[in-house]
């Protein structure tokens, strides 16, 4: 089992600013971790069925690591609108290239 993590998706987003593109890579990150965490939970069940009780309970920490992982996601998300609303817009070279 194998997927693709190409963070654009096919959009250009040379024009954002550093935030915004921040912002998007955040918001990937996000949508990602929840497709893993509902795979680290099916997995852990179907560990648990098959009397792997750890594995089962280990994966089960690994999904709920990856959603408090996502809540910082969020924190971040937030912050950089509240912040950009504000008027503390960046554009620069530290912009993300990927």
């Amino acid at each position: 089992m194998t997927h693709h993590h190409d963070q654009n998706h096919g959009h250009d987003d040379s024009n954002l600013t550093f935030e915004g593109k921040l912002i998007k890579l955040l918001e990937h990150w996000i949508r990602h971790n929840e497709e893993h965490a509902r795979n680290y939970r099916d997995w852990g069940r179907k560990a648990n069925e098959n009397r792997l009780g750890e594995v089962g309970r280990l994966l089960e920490a690994a999904a709920e690591a990856t959603a408090r992982a996502d809540e910082k996601f969020k924190e971040a998300v937030s912050h950089l609108n509240k912040s950009r609303r504000l008027g503390h817009s960046h554009s620069g070279p530290e912009g993300l290239n990927s």
